[in-house]
C-alpha cells in the first residue's frame, strides 16, 4: 500500500504540473496506470508453481546445462493461469500472452538459456499504458531426474519436475501445442480498441474544460 501510494502522489504532482497542456487522468485512469505500474514485472508469471511449499535443492544438486535447459523449453509452450509463452527454436523467438481487460498484454523478444542453469526471456510487453522492455530470468538445477526451479533474484527454490514427474508439477504445463499465436491478433485488436477509447475520453475531457 506504501507503493502504491507513493506511485499515486506522482501521478498527481505530474498532473498538477501539465495541468495547462493536458487534462489530469481520471480517477479510474489513474488507478490502471497505478495497476499497470505496479504488475509489469511480474504479471506475466504468476502460477501455481509459487504457491507451492518451497524445497531446498538436494547437495548433489547440479545446475542444468545450456544444452539441458534448450532441450527442456524448445518449440513448447507454458501454460500460466491467465495465459501462455512459447519457446519457438526458430531464431530462439519468444512470445507471451496474458491478461484479460485492462491487464491484458503480449510480448515479443528472444528466449537464451546459459550453461549456469538459467533461462533469460528478454522482450518487450504490449499493454494498454504503451511498451514495456523486461527481462525476466529462471534458475534451474537438477539432481538426477528431479529438477528445481526458482525466479531471479529473489524468488524461492520449488520442485519444478518430480524424479517421478506428478500431475501438479510446474513441467507438466510445458506442452507442444503453440497456445499463444492464435491469440496475439485478437489480443493487439483488443488494445488499440482500448487506446482508441482512452484517447477519446481525453480528447472529450479536454473539449469540456476548455472556456
Amino acid at each position: 500500500m506504501k507503493l502504491r501510494t507513493i506511485l499515486t502522489n506522482q501521478f498527481e504532482r505530474r498532473g498538477a504540473t501539465q495541468g495547462n497542456i493536458q487534462p489530469r487522468l481520471s480517477a479510474k485512469g489513474l488507478r490502471r496506470a497505478v495497476l499497470v505500474s505496479l504488475c509489469l514485472p511480474a504479471f506475466a508469471f504468476i502460477h501455481g508453481a509459487y504457491a507451492e511449499e518451497s524445497a531446498v535443492p538436494s547437495a548433489d544438486a547440479k545446475p542444468m546445462t545450456g544444452v539441458e535447459l534448450y532441450m527442456l523449453y524448445r518449440d513448447r509452450s507454458w501454460a500460466w493461469a491467465d495465459g501462455a509463452g512459447r519457446f519457438d527454436d526458430a531464431g530462439r523467438r519468444f512470445t507471451a500472452s496474458t491478461g484479460a481487460g485492462d491487464t491484458t498484454a503480449w510480448a515479443q523478444g528472444r528466449w537464451v538459456v546459459t550453461d549456469d542453469g538459467r533461462l533469460c526471456l528478454n522482450a518487450e510487453w504490449h499493454t494498454v499504458s504503451g511498451v514495456h522492455p523486461n527481462t525476466i530470468c529462471f534458475s534451474h538445477k537438477r539432481a538426477g531426474e528431479t529438477i528445481y526451479q526458482k525466479k531471479e533474484p529473489s524468488g524461492s527454490w520449488y520442485i519444478f519436475r518430480h524424479a517421478v514427474p506428478a500431475e501438479t508439477d510446474e513441467f507438466k504445463k510445458l506442452v507442444k501445442e503453440n497456445l499463444v499465436s492464435a491469440d496475439i491478433g485478437t489480443i493487439k485488436s483488443d488494445l488499440q480498441n482500448q487506446k482508441r477509447l482512452a484517447g477519446n475520453t481525453l480528447t472529450n475531457a479536454s473539449r469540456r474544460t476548455r472556456p
